[in-house]
């Protein structure tokens, strides 16, 4: 029922109700964001919220924690978006622990001695890590592993350190470890179960999973326990005595051994809790104290379990919420399904994947030199009960919805390899519409196929948003247009045109037109859709190809956007910007000197960039090849801020300055935009190359972006900055400089041919069937066997790279498209003009808003 003000809240006003929420994790924040959907919030007047945070920080992403090792930092894992606290009107109490609960008078006291009233109450603790209670486990160099805080200390701690050793073979255990060995130790699992993951993978499943790992560098001891944590006389750790009379040296140790609920504000205040913990709930969510609601890890549910995944922690943050807004809900369990990528291996369990049902069958296929394990668990009916898949779970996203349902056809189909009589592929149609396709928030098929795009289901729905299994059956889900051609002058979408073009060696647009035009379209001039995209493809290949180089060459010049057909920026008030490469920002003071002296000389506006670089403004298209002429002369090239290709490589400074620098960031920047220079691509290109994990160069705000690391460098892809922000993807790490700018080569030209028109590399990475997944086993695994191929375009573009300014400047017959006016080429353009502003000059705003003076055709301007 609906919260109601209680007269012994003595810090609310009598007539609005008072919710204390305990704990601000990620199922606290799901509470919070259940109760902003109902409308139960202080600004729409219903309620006064106040939230206890223990953390010095708003609710972050707990599962993605890892990924801070990768240079993610603590608000790029944040849940909570800006503004959200302040739009609802929440009051978000950071750093202040609940210390004790008084039932009686409805009361909590904070950790700063400050009292808040309540009507109902609403315990979201989490767990706390168990340490297992063996002799020197509080020794210098002990961890857990479960907060931001734990990991930079664990980070701190690493720098004096050589070997590592993670108690606990499970998920966290297992995450521990990788993360240890980015951070350069030599690292031990230590598990006491007989198999790692012992709670979601069977025997099979751990022996897979367990072969893989140690090719990795781990080495791992299974059912052996942790007796003795050794120390110095300094009291630092330095090794550990296990429990089969073994030992083995560490300096640094982590306990990941499980968690326990954090019931101890409600043992204290005397609510019910069950014998191995966890605040005992009914169906609601309430306590034995009605007024008291528990959810997520400190709660024990109606069905006898703790439940340690967050998807049944929002189920119950949605149930309490429903239950405190007056409407009916009930949490009687949750599934258990699992999807991750641990040490790089995928890993996933669904249902009942240890085979527990009477008179269950199993179907088993084991690959050990592929590290592939795959068993599904089936009723004698044909009836899905479950699963087990290691080292290839691309099938995870459709069989676990299809749990509790009659398969289709064979199971042993859906196991096999190809060629072995499989694999079949289960699509999205052959799942019911109750199906639950995102177990994160218990999105089924029915509320997914409501929606036409993945961000209007990512933003109505929340689906794909949480651990991102889903999302690509999500992207099978949603409907396909009928005519997916690029436009009406072809009915080949742009991916489709790019093989076209490679395979015919076509060389212009009209050849292209005529001979795969749609039939009305052929023999005319295009759209303003395809010209420019055809243009881009046969730019891109030109090399290959044998096309002209030249972008304004002949029919090229037409096909252009409005910059290319002047190599410059068109700027609001006609004129012109020019901005000179500066590979990875650095430049000497010689040629900073020309910069400055070609601004002075042509009265232009100057700017220094986000990516390192100067831009120049208001140039008249008559003086761009004299301002090029200059800036080739002292040694520079285009920048091509102009064109669909690559723009910068930004870059810090790196281990030559930095005393936190690990790599030579600078170096490979200026290698990478080098190499990358002039790439015609579907949209522009950006990246980034940081020298160590603290990502002063934004790296994962990049298409492509890098991050050193001890052991080389980690290649992040699909970022994207500006209006739509998302953070780069992990794509592979540890790489030697070969190896990462082969995945480079790889990613891009499999990005340029793939892509769609105008489509950033963070649009296409969404949308590609099969996302990061497949484009990492293309690029890195060749699964395709494309790799050859894309290496070789992309030889081809850096040995036929030319610069276009000094193409221009160097031939007569293209300079003549750079004039103001076709019958008066030495006039300059009198609608033009300039104000002071700050010592320097910005557009004219009166004379943008008179007549227009002029209108440039491509072959100069008509007045």
């Amino acid at each position: 029922m609906p919260v109601s003000p209680s007269p012994t809240s003595p810090t609310a006003p009598p007539s609005v109700p008072t919710l204390v929420v305990v704990g601000h994790g990620m199922v606290g924040q799901r509470f919070l964001e259940a109760l902003a959907d109902r409308g139960l919030t202080p600004a729409a007047g219903a309620a006064r919220v106040v939230v206890l945070c223990e953390e010095p920080r708003a609710a972050y992403d707990r599962v993605q924690l890892t990924s801070y090792f990768s240079g993610r930092t603590p608000q790029d894992l944040s849940l909570v978006e800006p503004g959200f606290m302040e739009r609802h009107g929440f009051e978000l109490r950071l750093g202040d622990a609940a210390r004790s609960l008084d039932r009686a008078a409805r009361t909590v006291t904070a950790r700063s001695g400050e009292v808040f009233g309540y009507d109902t109450l609403v315990l979201a603790t989490g767990s706390a890590p168990f340490v297992p209670p063996v002799p020197g486990k509080d020794s210098e160099g002990c961890f857990v592993y479960r907060t931001i805080d734990d990991l930079r200390a664990i980070e701190a701690y690493a720098k004096k350190a050589t070997t590592g050793a993670v108690v606990g073979g499970g998920l966290l255990g297992l995450e521990a470890a990788d993360a240890l060995k980015g951070l350069g130790l030599d690292t031990h699992v230590v598990e006491f179960a007989p198999r790692l993951m012992p709670v979601q993978v069977d025997e099979g499943g751990g022996a897979a999973l367990l072969r893989t790992v140690e090719e990795m560098g781990l080495t791992v001891h299974t059912g052996v326990g942790t007796q003795e944590v050794t120390a110095d006389e300094d009291g630092a750790v330095n090794g550990m005595s296990l429990s089969d009379g073994s030992s083995l040296a560490a300096d640094l140790v982590v306990f990941s051994a499980g968690v326990r609920p954090r019931d101890q504000l409600a043992r204290d205040a005397g609510l019910a809790v069950g014998p191995r913990g966890g605040v005992v709930v009914d169906e609601e969510c309430r306590t034995s104290d009605p007024a008291v609601f528990a959810i997520g890890e400190c709660a024990l549910a109606s069905d006898g379990r703790v439940y340690g995944l967050v998807a049944p922690g929002y189920e119950m943050a949605q149930t309490a919420a429903e239950v405190i807004a007056g409407g009916r809900a009930e949490f009687t369990g949750a599934d258990l399904s699992t999807k991750l990528k641990l040490l790089g291996v995928d890993v996933a369990s669904f249902g009942d994947a240890h085979g527990s049902t009477e008179g269950c069958l199993d179907v088993t296929y084991a690959d050990s030199r592929s590290g592939v394990y795959k068993k599904l668990v089936i009723a004698r009916d044909g009836t899905l009960l479950g699963g087990v898949l290691v080292g290839d779970a691309d099938q995870y996203g459709t069989l676990r919805p299809m749990t509790g349902t009659v398969l289709p056809v064979a199971p042993e189909q859906l196991v096999l390899p190809a060629g072995a009589g499989g694999p079949v592929a289960l699509g999205p149609s052959a799942l019911p519409d109750e199906a639950v396709i995102c177990s994160c928030h218990n999105v089924t098929k029915g509320a997914v196929r409501a929606h036409t795009t993945l961000p209007e289901v990512k933003k109505c729905t929340k689906a794909g948003t949480g651990c991102g299994s889903c999302v690509k059956v999500i992207g099978r889900l949603l409907p396909q247009s009928q005519d997916a051609g690029l436009c009406g002058c072809f009915p080949y979408t742009r991916s489709e045109l790019y093989e076209i073009v490679r395979t015919l060696g076509i060389t212009s647009y009209a050849e292209l037109l005529d001979s795969h035009g749609r039939e009305a379209a052929r023999g005319g001039d295009g759209c303003e859709v395809c010209k420019p995209t055809v243009g881009s493809v046969i730019a891109s290949l030109a090399p290959t190809v044998g096309a002209g180089g030249y972008v304004l060459d002949g029919e090229q010049a037409a096909l252009q956007d409005t910059n290319d057909h002047f190599l410059a920026n068109l700027q609001r008030n006609g004129s012109y910007s020019v901005v000179p490469r500066i590979p990875g920002g650095e430049i000497t003071p010689e040629k900073l000197i020309v910069i400055g002296e070609v601004a002075r000389d042509f009265g232009l506006y100057t700017k220094i960039t986000g990516g390192q670089r100067i831009d120049l403004f208001g140039a008249r298209v008559d003086q761009l090849p004299l301002i090029w002429t200059r800036l080739v002369d002292a040694g520079f090239e285009s920048g091509h801020a102009y064109g669909k290709s690559l723009r910068t490589v930004k870059s810090c400074v790196g281990q030559t300055w930095c005393r936190y620098g690990v790599q030579d960031s600078v170096k490979m920047a200026i290698d990478l935009e080098l190499r990358y220079r002039g790439l015609r691509s579907p949209h522009k290109l950006k990246s980034a190359v940081s020298g160590c994990a603290r990502e002063c160069a934004e790296a994962r705000g990049k298409d492509f972006g890098i991050i050193a690391t001890a052991g080389g460098w980690n290649l992040y892809v699909g970022g994207n900055g500006g209006a739509t922000p998302r953070h780069a993807d992990l794509l592979a790490q540890d790489l030697s400089d070969a190896e990462l700018v082969r995945l480079i080569d790889r990613f891009l030209m499999f990005y340029i041919r793939t892509a769609d028109r105008l489509e950033r590399t963070s649009a296409w990475l969404e949308r590609i069937d099969g996302g990061l997944e497949h484009v990492r086993d293309v690029v890195v695994h060749d699964t395709l066997g494309l790799c050859d191929e894309l290496e070789r375009l992309m030889a081809d573009h850096v040995r036929g790279y030319r610069d276009e300014w000094a193409e221009t400047i160097s031939d007569p017959e293209r300079l003549r498209r750079f004039v103001t006016f076709v019958n008066a080429p030495d006039a300059p353009d009198p609608s033009v003009k300039f104000v002071p502003e700050r010592d320097q000059v910005k557009p004219d705003l009166d004379i943008l808003a008179g007549p227009v003076l002029a209108v440039r055709t491509l072959e100069g301007t008509a007045s």
